[in-house]
């Protein structure tokens, strides 16, 4: 049997970045994955500017070379006001399968041993962990995304309805006008929002893929709602994604996939003894934008340090570096989330960033970052919902 300090499962942002992280501490690290990299991944493909400061911290300055910078946002509300403005610190939009390998690359080189191989079965052993009967680990991490099997061998299922969405991303060839993020969100089937992000080539980057995104890098689109105890299908969510991003000619768009967004608001616990769950893996998806790479990072960073220091107790360790890094962030992303299930906190929210860029710059960190409600934003908010009462009344008859 092979043996080794930390074992971590998966090998996305989060993997990647807890290999890294176990590596710095001089721990023995095995990365495995059951796909060969480069690989495709279904998401969004924004790299907010916080992502970049977690790699930053690990050693991996440039994970974003050769991709323009997106310097705003556009975000459509549900009723169709709209608000445009220069983002806090650009974003990036990099496919995954790009992004994704330049981390296992950068892993790799720290030190990381690289393995294609699909987890099936934990067991704990006095010593640490057992993999498939075959590879020994003082502690585990669990990047292993939605359907993680590290999850399950803690005890833990699957997201319920409403704190679980689904989504389908496309690229297309990216459209005229002002290069920016542009989110629309739906005033039917809500809380649900379509996305349109360019994608971008500043110069040469050699693992372009020849002709895959078009001569400028097009653009990553998509839509994606919380579910709600229906089933969802292939149809339904292209449709919603044509009806709210009008300009887009749905038989342009190419590389169409689905996944499942675990959303930060129904979280299991972050690991037990020396087994823990890094990511989607533990329900790491920003419930206010669907954002969870930087989240992604940010654990994994945090659960690999936590791994090679004290296998034993890793998950304790780690628990607490989580409270410390984003425990006050995650509650106040709920607490979000729990308001804007009604379209007119979304209405509001929209119209006082409009007015205010102190406000639009809250929202947009509390989305894309660790960034914290505050009472000036939210008097803002209040102070539209209350113009929005008298009206709203008035529409209705009295």
């Amino acid at each position: 049997m092979d043996g080794y300090d930390v074992v971590v499962v998966g090998g996305g942002p989060a993997g990647a970045a807890a290999a890294l992280a176990a590596r710095r501490a001089g721990a023995r690290v095995l990365l495995l994955d059951r796909a060969e990299f480069p690989r495709d991944k279904a998401c969004g493909d924004g790299i907010a500017a916080h992502a970049l400061d977690v790699l930053t911290e690990l050693g991996v300055p440039d994970a974003v070379s050769g991709f323009a910078p997106v310097p705003a946002l556009r975000l459509v509300g549900p009723g169709g006001a709209t608000v445009a403005r220069a983002l806090p610190r650009p974003a990036y939009t990099v496919p995954r399968r790009i992004f994704d390998a330049r981390l296992v690359a950068a892993a790799v080189r720290a030190g990381a041993e690289l393995r294609r191989h699909q987890v099936r079965r934990l067991e704990r052993r006095p010593d640490g962990v057992l993999l498939d009967g075959v590879i020994r680990a003082r502690a585990v991490v669990g990047a292993d995304g939605a359907g993680s099997v590290v999850r399950r061998a803690l005890g833990h299922g699957a997201n319920p309805d409403r704190h679980l969405a689904l989504a389908i991303r496309g690229y297309a060839p990216a459209g005229a006008g002002p290069v920016e993020q542009l989110i629309v969100t739906s005033g039917d089937r809500w809380p649900a929002y379509a996305w349109s992000f360019p994608v971008g080539w500043s110069g040469e980057a050699r693992e372009r893929p020849a002709g895959l995104y078009g001569p400028d890098g097009g653009a990553n689109v998509g839509y994606g709602e919380v579910l709600r105890g229906e089933p969802l299908n292939r149809r339904h969510l292209l449709d919603r994604m044509a009806t709210l991003l009008p300009g887009l000619d749905p038989g342009r768009v190419t590389e169409l996939r689905a996944h499942h967004l675990p959303l930060s608001t129904h979280r299991p616990g972050p690991g037990r003894g020396p087994v823990l769950l890094a990511g989607d893996a533990l329900s790491l998806i920003n419930p206010f934008t669907g954002e969870g790479i930087f989240y992604a990072l940010l654990s994994g960073m945090l659960a690999g340090a936590a791994a090679a220091a004290e296998p034993a107790t890793a998950a304790d360790r780690y628990a607490a570096q989580l409270r410390r890094r984003l425990g006050r962030h995650l509650r106040h992303s709920s607490a979000a989330a729990f308001l804007a299930r009604r379209r007119s906190v979304v209405e509001a929210a929209v119209a006082a960033a409009r007015r205010d860029a102190r406000a639009f710059g809250t929202i947009a960190e509390l989305g894309l970052g660790a960034g914290l409600l505050d009472a000036r934003t939210l008097g803002m908010i209040g102070a539209g919902l209350a113009r929005r009462a008298p009206r709203e009344s008035a529409s209705q008859g009295g």
